[in-house]
Order: structure tokens, then C-alpha cells, then sequence
């Protein structure tokens, strides 16, 4: 690294709090313009096994909404608010905002640096994250953070003449201006713009923001915008969308959003399955309704003995369905056909292990129940006996089978890691995919294309995967994703608190 003192004022003491332990989690930088790109280009040293990631989110034209979702981005969460953004790193079972210093320049420059500051105070306090803001001394942000505990570095530079420029709003009402315009400009203007909806649009973009200022380019906004939008919308805009997302990997078939009433929406989902024609949506409440899978049209609702919220829904090929309740244990709701006897016995047999050590996640294929546990391990219960597997460093949040010519089994953990287990052999040594985030739904299904897998993280991302092609697809629908599902003809399904929706491959 280049000498500090020469090159960078400030850089001495900023760098000595970055490695003081004891330090507080927040240091103000004043009169050093410049000094938090610097030490974001030059990057972190290793720190043991682990590095600390620096994070440059400069806070020029963004509101405190804006500021969340770059934050909540760069520490592997979703966020709908800034106060979302707080509750989920209190909450966070990762440990990904503690290894990252998170560098603000520009305060003087956002676009409501009051709220960015009080956001800022806000994730100092939970002791999580480390912050850098540069501040100008005077200014309301500067004094509403220096009121609390912080570290203050002076450069002695001449301080900043002002913040820049605004970058132009678009047209908030068009579809392809928004799209095309720079995301940061567009949040700030649908926040300062609470009264008109623009036909749907601003309410869209809210829902779906964290993902849509992450995301590539025109044609993945409109994608994003198309699968949050509501059926109130303006009836232009989703053809428009739909133009303007040509050129996008998926096609949205259909979707369902928090206000829907044609058909409605089935409310927010926390388990899902796909079983046929027709798909398992669990909610809040513990009550499981069926939609066809092609349309989402209401079918009914599934006639179960669990109250409380369902942590995991099974079918099993001859049309029984097992549940996992939040408790951990199994339930099971018989379908229209007799069950074979050696079936049922196996599930009482599972059911009864669950009662005194229990689940976690859980899959369903012919003839086996699979099982995933607090301490990292996956159990296949098999009507040739009991394999086990420790495929992971964590709880196991979610398992999927596979009925192939080879069955198989996919689990994903708090480790972030998805992998792949034959059971009676020994697991892939490598995973079949991963993140730095935990895994929170998986879901698998042989189709007319080979086995298909789908799985999602906390981060919010969602990924398709052709697996005897080594193919990959990746969606981020912005709001949290709680469950997925893939149906038959190898389309996904997924589910949060906000939507439900259906995607399918583009050509």
C-alpha cells in the first residue's frame, strides 16, 4: 500500500481506527475529500482466515430508502425500509455485516441527509457493522452523528464547496425512461413523489427497489417492475413492460401482489409446493391453499391438523402431503387414494424420531422421507433403512428429492452452501452452488428436461438450475423470498411476503 501519510491526510488515523478493536463502530471523516475512495480502491489486508470487505456506498442524491437498499446489498440482506434494513442485520443469522466496514462518502450530498444520518446512528448502534461517513462539521447530519459515540478524523483539507449537481428525474409515468435511467435518480423521485402512483410504477419500484438498482440494465427493471405489479395498475404498462423485457432470460406468466382482487392475491407465503397442476401455498396463519399452477386460480384450501405456521410442505407421489410444523414435527394429510401400508408405517415411523428430535426442513419422494436437522446433518428415511449425511456447517434450512432415474437429494443451510446427496453414498465433495447468505428454500422435480432445482438465499436471490446441462438462471424479485417451487414442466414458483409469481425460461 502506498505510504499513507504522504499520499492521504487523514489515512493515518482513519487506518487506526480501522484496526483498533476498541474503537467505536462509527468514525466521522472530515476534510479529507477523496480518502474513503482511496481505501476502498486499495482494498482490505487478510485478517486470519477471514477479510474484512470495505463497502463504498456513496450517499450523492440518495434518500435514506436508496442508502438501505445499497447497504442492505452489500451485507446480504433485504430490505424494504430503512427500519427493515435494522431489524434484519438484528436478526441476521449471518455473520457478513461483522467482517465488512461499510465506507459513506458525500453525507452533505444525499438527498435527505438527515434520515441518512439518522439511519447511520441507527447501524452504529447495533454494534454489527463498522461505518465510515464523510461529513462536513456544521451541517445537521454531521451534528445528529457526532452526538453519539464516534471517531473523528480530520484531514485539514478546505472543506467541500457543496453538494453537486442533481442528476435529472425522468419521466416517473414512463415505463422506458424509468428503466433506462439511472436508479438512484429514479428512488429519489418516486420517494419526493408520494402523491402520484404513475400508474402503477412508483408503487412497483418501492416494492421491488433493492433489486431493480442492482439490477443489469434496462430489460431486467422492466422484468422486476412486470413481476410487481399490481392488477390496479395502468393496463398499459404491462405490455410495455413486457416489450421492454424482450431481452431478458424469463418470461413473468403470471403474478399475484399484495392488493389483488382478479384473481386475488393468496396472501403472504411461507411454504411452498408444487403437487401436479396445482401448488401448496402456505401462510402466516398455518393455512395451506391450493392454486393452479398455470393461472393461480383459488382451488380450495388443504384440510390439515396443524395450527401455527407451516415450516415445510412435501407431497409425496401418491398424493399425501407432509408437513413440517414449526415446531419441527411431522403431519400428514392423506390424499384421495388409499396409502400403501409400508408407506404409512414409514412416515409414523418418522413422525415419532421428529417428536423427540425435531426437523428442520424436509422433502418427500417415493419411497423415502428426507430430513434436515439444527446440527448441520441431512436423514433419508427409506424403506431399506435410515442414511445420514453432515452436509453442513449450520442448521439445514431446506432439503429438495429428486425421483430420477437416480434419486437424489439437494439441501442448502445457514452456511449458504447448496449440495447434492445420493443417499448411501457419499455427498459431492464440492456444492452444487452457493452464496454468503443462508439458504431459506429449495425445491426439485424431474422434467421433460432432466432434473430441475431451484433454490433461494436471505439475500434475496433465486436460482434455476438445469442440472444434468450444468445451466444456471438467476432472479432477485426484490421483496424477501420465503419459498419456492418448481412445477412439473420445470417453470419456478416464488413466493414472499408481498407476491407470488411465476416464471418461466425465455425461448
Amino acid at each position: 500500500m502506498p505510504s499513507v501519510r504522504a499520499e492521504r491526510p487523514g489515512a493515518a488515523a482513519l487506518l487506526g481506527w480501522l484496526t483498533d478493536p476498541e474503537a467505536p463502530r462509527l468514525c466521522l471523516v472530515t476534510g479529507a475529500p477523496g480518502l474513503l475512495d482511496w481505501l476502498a480502491a486499495h482494498g482490505p489486508r487478510a485478517a486470519g482466515r477471514r477479510r474484512t470487505a470495505r463497502a463504498l456506498v456513496p450517499l450523492t442524491g440518495r434518500t435514506a430508502l436508496g442508502t438501505a437498499w445499497a447497504v442492505a446489498d452489500h451485507l446480504g440482506v433485504v430490505a424494504g425500509s430503512a427500519g427493515d434494513l435494522v431489524r434484519a442485520l438484528a436478526t441476521s443469522e449471518t455473520g457478513r455485516a461483522a467482517r465488512t466496514v461499510l465506507l459513506l462518502p458525500d453525507l452533505h450530498a444525499a438527498a435527505e441527509p438527515e434520515a441518512v444520518a439518522a439511519l447511520v446512528a441507527d447501524l452504529a448502534r447495533l454494534g454489527r457493522v463498522r461505518l465510515v461517513v464523510e461529513a462536513s462539521p456544521g451541517t445537521p447530519g454531521y451534528d445528529l452523528l457526532a452526538e453519539g459515540r464516534a471517531t473523528v478524523v480530520d484531514g485539514d483539507q478546505p472543506a467541500s464547496a457543496g453538494p453537486p449537481a442533481p442528476s435529472g428525474t425522468p419521466d416517473l409515468s414512463d415505463p422506458a425512461a424509468v428503466c433506462a435511467a439511472d436508479p438512484v435518480a429514479v428512488t429519489t423521485g418516486y420517494v419526493g413523489d408520494p402523491v402520484d402512483d404513475h400508474g402503477g410504477l412508483r408503487t412497483a419500484w418501492l416494492r421491488a427497489g433493492q433489486a431493480l438498482c442492482a439490477a443489469r440494465g434496462p430489460a431486467d427493471r422492466a422484468l422486476g417492475l412486470l413481476a410487481v405489479l399490481g392488477d390496479g395498475a395502468d393496463p398499459r404498462l404491462r405490455p410495455a413492460l413486457r416489450d421492454l423485457a424482450a431481452s431478458a432470460p424469463w418470461r413473468v406468466r403470471w403474478t399475484r401482489v399484495a392488493g389483488d382482487v382478479a384473481p386475488p392475491w393468496p396472501g403472504p407465503v411461507t411454504a411452498l409446493a408444487a403437487q401436479g397442476g396445482t401448488l401448496l401455498a402456505a401462510d402466516l396463519g398455518g393455512t395451506v391453499r391450493l392454486l393452479a399452477a398455470v393461472d393461480a386460480r383459488p382451488l380450495g384450501q388443504l384440510d390439515h391438523p396443524v395450527t401455527g405456521r407451516v415450516r415445510a410442505l412435501a407431497p409425496a407421489p401418491d398424493g399425501t402431503v407432509l408437513l413440517l410444523d414449526e415446531r419441527g414435527r411431522l403431519h400428514t394429510v392423506r390424499g384421495r387414494q388409499p396409502r400403501p401400508p409400508y408407506l404409512q408405517r414409514l412416515t409414523e415411523a418418522v413422525s415419532t424420531t421428529l417428536t423427540r428430535h425435531p426437523g428442520t426442513a424436509l422433502a418427500a419422494i417415493g419411497g423415502s422421507v428426507v430430513v434436515g436437522d439444527r446440527l448441520g446433518s441431512v436423514h433419508a428415511f427409506g424403506l431399506t433403512g435410515l442414511h445420514q449425511a453432515a452436509l453442513h456447517s449450520g442448521r439445514v434450512t431446506a432439503v429438495a428429492a429428486v425421483e430420477s432415474a437416480t434419486p437424489f437429494v439437494c439441501s442448502g443451510g445457514t452456511d449458504g452452501a447448496v449440495r447434492r446427496w445420493t443417499p448411501g453414498k457419499d455427498p459431492d465433495p464440492e456444492p452444487l452452488t452457493e452464496r454468503r447468505s443462508p439458504v431459506v428454500s429449495l425445491a426439485a422435480t424431474e422434467t421433460p428436461h432432466g432434473p430441475v432445482l431451484a433454490a433461494a438465499w436471505a439475500d434475496g436471490t433465486v436460482e434455476l438450475h438445469r442440472i444434468e446441462q450444468h445451466a444456471r438462471l438467476t432472479f432477485r424479485p426484490g421483496p424477501p423470498v420465503r419459498a419456492v417451487a418448481v412445477t412439473e414442466d420445470g417453470a419456478l414458483v416464488v413466493g414472499g411476503d408481498e407476491a407470488v409469481l411465476r416464471l418461466e425460461r425465455a425461448g
